[in-house]
């Protein structure tokens, strides 16, 4: 019965911390972050990252982006399509140089100062869709163009690591036109369930005479997205978020997101945040202090100017623009695979693996109160100009 007392744990400490964070004005997300480095390995040891973990904080984290999806506006997602675009491809090619030339100065060879190139490329938004929840900011301009960004991001990171596995890694080659095949393949089908099958899903099953059918229903085409995207190698948060959207467009948008975040939030949710925590460990980290600076340094500043420049090429004003720069910086979950996969295919050193997983839970840690920081100063000067 140990993971029911993790559970006891994760579920006081988060509602405690999330509360402590936003009393001392910031936001609740950053909290429950940090309550994982102090429950975890890196502090005092009281839950490891086991099985149930593992399999709670994947629950999570899909549930996170399924509601994400479910509370965005398609039109508004639609019609910053561009900005997306700018902002996914300057917020990779800035990281890419910066990680690049990090390796080369601390003397690494080719191959593992390439492979930190892409890492630093990789952007997790299920971090900033909470912030972005919390400050009612998920359907603005700036939220939605954070969300479609992240998409493209994850197809283009997830097509620099297979080029780069195939060539260098340890793996069988992979063909770059099936790869991308398989990208084509994912879109068109969520575009036609999410049109056809979805809504037709939804209306015929809410009929069945059991408990909670929409929401039951809801949950299988989430998860049933979730699958088809990491069977077509995307990220499976892709896949949730595609799935709430789908749902969103549909008369069961309302119950299916009342019935889902207390699920989400109650339980699965917080130990997702947690999880994040726990990879932190300090062990064998002293030698490497100026290499960890320098790369959270280079993370931070080349996403968030990336992601600036932009929304900035693509109309947004200054204070938007570093909204949405901010919004890319987290790597969160997704680099930390990214970080395993180079482990396990010798494009990163055993020796730099818990550097690097410092590096991603610092840009973590840093994306929600620079977020929520921006975000409040926008505010502010927005009222200055309707006073004037």
């Amino acid at each position: 019965m140990e993971f029911i007392l993790y559970l006891l744990l994760i579920l006081i400490a988060t509602k405690i911390a999330g509360d402590l964070s936003v009393r001392l004005g910031q936001p609740s997300v950053l909290g429950k972050l940090i309550i994982g480095i102090i429950l975890g390995p890196a502090v005092l040891g009281w839950i490891e990252n086991n099985d149930f973990i593992h399999y709670f904080s994947e629950i999570g984290v899909l549930l996170l982006m399924f509601l994400a999806g479910l509370e965005t506006d398609l039109d508004q997602l639609k019609k910053n399509w561009k900005a997306a675009f700018a902002v996914a491809i300057i917020g990779i090619i800035l990281p890419f140089i910066g990680g690049f030339g990090i390796g080369e100065l601390f003397g690494l060879n080719t191959t593992y100062s390439l492979f930190i190139g892409i890492l630093l490329c990789a952007t997790s938004v299920s971090i900033t869709v909470q912030v972005l929840k919390d400050m009612n900011k998920l359907n603005s301009p700036e939220g939605s163009t954070i969300l479609g960004a992240a998409v493209v991001d994850d197809v283009l990171v997830v097509v620099l690591l297979a080029v780069m596995t195939s060539f260098l890694g340890n793996g069988d080659e992979v063909s770059l036109g099936l790869l991308i095949g398989k990208k084509v393949i994912f879109f068109i089908g969520v575009l036609l369930a999410g049109a056809f099958l979805v809504p037709q899903m939804l209306k015929i099953l809410s009929k069945l005479k059991v408990t909670e059918p929409v929401v039951s229903i809801a949950l299988v085409v989430c998860f049933a997205f979730v699958y088809f995207a990491d069977i077509l190698g995307m990220a499976g948060i892709i896949g949730a978020f595609a799935a709430g959207i789908a749902i969103s467009q549909t008369n069961f948008k309302h119950t299916v997101e009342s019935k889902v975040e207390p699920i989400a939030y109650a339980v699965f949710v917080p130990v997702f945040f947690v999880s994040i925590g726990l990879n932190v460990s300090f062990s064998g980290i002293g030698s490497q202090i100026g290499f960890i600076v320098a790369l959270v340094i280079v993370a931070i500043l080349t996403k968030l100017v990336g992601g600036a420049i932009g929304a900035k090429l693509t109309g947004f004003k200054n204070r938007s623009s570093l909204i949405i720069g901010a919004g890319m910086v987290s790597r969160g979950e997704v680099a930390l695979i990214i970080a395993a996969t180079g482990l396990q295919e010798s494009l990163l050193l055993p020796e730099y693996f818990t550097a690097i997983v410092v590096v991603i839970i610092a840009t973590t840690l840093f994306a929600p109160p620079l977020l929520k920081y921006l975000i409040q100063g926008e505010s502010k000067s927005l009222n200055r100009e309707e006073t004037i």
